[in-house]
């Protein structure tokens, strides 16, 4: 997986993902807002912080993650089996991203969702032509955290990805709250 996020293919056009996270269907020709290869995670975003103060709200596999790209070991979260229903948000804003709805197990080892809650909850590395089966990056709208890829293998899936999509995302990149309260679950 590390070697498949650092390793992206040109060759297609620019990605579409749709959102069927319960508001209106999004077409086909939705796109998700996109960042060029390259872009910093720390400029450009509505929360901003500086390293220092990154790494006292963040734990280090969280700053590691959102800060620095990395991903996390293979089924080192224990969002990976979260069943329940409530939404994902980020670790590092708390900004909604994925609904409990959307995640399915994918057996990567890696929670995974086949759409974001909102369109322009997530940014997608804009690579111009590519290839979805090698993936691209996947960031935090609002704070700019790495949060993992997205793929276009879902329809390995059956139908557990409804959209074709599998966004694999980093466990410590998101808080998992609960529907109707309780103690929010820190990947």
């Amino acid at each position: 997986r590390e070697y498949i996020q650092n390793a992206f293919i040109a060759s297609g056009s620019v990605v579409s993902l749709p959102s069927n996270a319960g508001a209106a269907p999004i077409t086909e020709t939705g796109k998700n807002p996109t960042f060029s290869k390259g872009k910093s995670r720390t400029s450009g975003y509505k929360v901003h912080h500086t390293p220092a103060e990154w790494t006292a709200v963040l734990s280090n596999a969280q700053f590691n993650v959102l800060r620095k790209g990395q991903t996390e070991r293979q089924r080192g979260s224990i969002l990976e089996k979260e069943t329940r229903q409530g939404l994902f948000v980020c670790a590092g804003c708390s900004q909604p991203l994925f609904s409990s709805r959307d995640k399915f197990d994918s057996g990567t080892g890696w929670p995974s969702f086949d759409s974001a809650i909102a369109l322009d909850a997530v940014e997608v590395e804009d690579l111009g032509m590519m290839n979805m089966m090698e993936g691209a990056e996947v960031r935090c709208r609002t704070c700019g955290g790495h949060l993992g890829d997205v793929f276009g293998d879902g329809w390995r899936y059956g139908t557990k990805s409804k959209t074709g999509k599998r966004y694999c995302i980093n466990g410590a990149a998101l808080v998992f709250r609960p529907e109707g309260g309780g103690k929010e679950l820190r990947g």
